[in-house]
């Protein structure tokens, strides 16, 4: 098997079944070897083995391989070269607000080193974000924002799904800004919340004091108060930062191999 890096040798055949034409071949080979490259297992500098090589180890055309590399490259993630092949470009140049760039990234099991960026993120934009949904919300999206908290309430005793209706609250309120500009941030908050619910997810503690922080979101953003639904905007995502690096700690035991979460509101 292709070598990628003098010693690793990736096991393409355990990433999933054969490719099939439910995504289009050169989508679900995009998406196997874009999962490796975010999460670490082909470094930046590696070079990726040629099309033939390729095909080969995943049951599929030239051509479909081509486009799979194609897709890639538009994201910043790989760039192709006549004579050295392709090779995987370093983190600052992949496009990090595409949807499918954060599912990579974030796909894996563990600890994702950049979720401590990601929070950051989060706090710039979602503050802010309440802060305009509380002057610019129309009473369908007051209605939007209050049923997916009360589908968190519901879902307090399956928190598998609860996770689903706290995305749905948090771009709802996105929505509810009336900015074009605030929606792509939407695919940002979806791969932080997954990321750090495989975290919190088995502390039920956890859930149940976030619910009560949404409130008091809820609430601003409904008695149209700007300020206040900033500041409890800013009270949910620092709390957030906290049982994130409570247990990341508890995962890791107390060892640091993760950029620190800043629990400062």
């Amino acid at each position: 098997m292709y070598t990628f890096c003098v010693s690793w040798k990736p096991q393409w055949s355990q990433q999933s079944a054969p490719a099939t034409t439910r995504l289009g071949l050169h989508h679900e080979v995009a998406g196997r070897v874009g999962s490796l490259i975010g999460q670490g297992n082909l470094l930046p500098g590696s070079v990726l083995p040629n099309e033939a090589t390729l095909g080969l180890e995943f049951g599929v055309s030239r051509t479909a391989i081509r486009e799979a590399i194609k897709v890639l490259a538009s994201k910043g993630l790989v760039e192709v070269r006549r004579k050295t092949g392709t090779r995987v470009r370093p983190h600052s140049e992949w496009n990090m607000l595409d949807p499918e760039v954060l599912g990579w990234l974030f796909s894996g099991s563990g600890i994702p080193p950049s979720l401590a960026d990601l929070m950051e993120v989060r706090k710039v934009v979602e503050p802010a974000a309440a802060q305009m949904a509380a002057t610019r919300a129309m009473p369908k999206d007051l209605l939007q924002i209050r049923a997916a908290l009360q589908d968190m309430e519901l879902a307090s005793d399956d928190l598998a799904s609860a996770v689903e209706s706290d995305l749905r609250f948090h771009l709802a309120i996105l929505e509810a800004t009336h900015n074009v500009f605030m929606r792509p941030f939407g695919a940002l908050i979806q791969a932080a919340l997954r990321a750090s619910f495989r975290l919190t997810s088995s502390n039920p503690e956890l859930y149940v004091k976030s619910l009560t922080l949404h409130h008091t979101v809820v609430e601003a953003i409904e008695t149209h108060n700007p300020y206040a639904a900033e500041s409890a905007m800013s009270t949910v995502l620092a709390q957030t930062s906290r049982d994130i690096a409570t247990q990341t700690l508890a995962v890791l035991g107390n060892s640091n191999h993760t950029k620190p979460i800043s629990t400062q509101e």
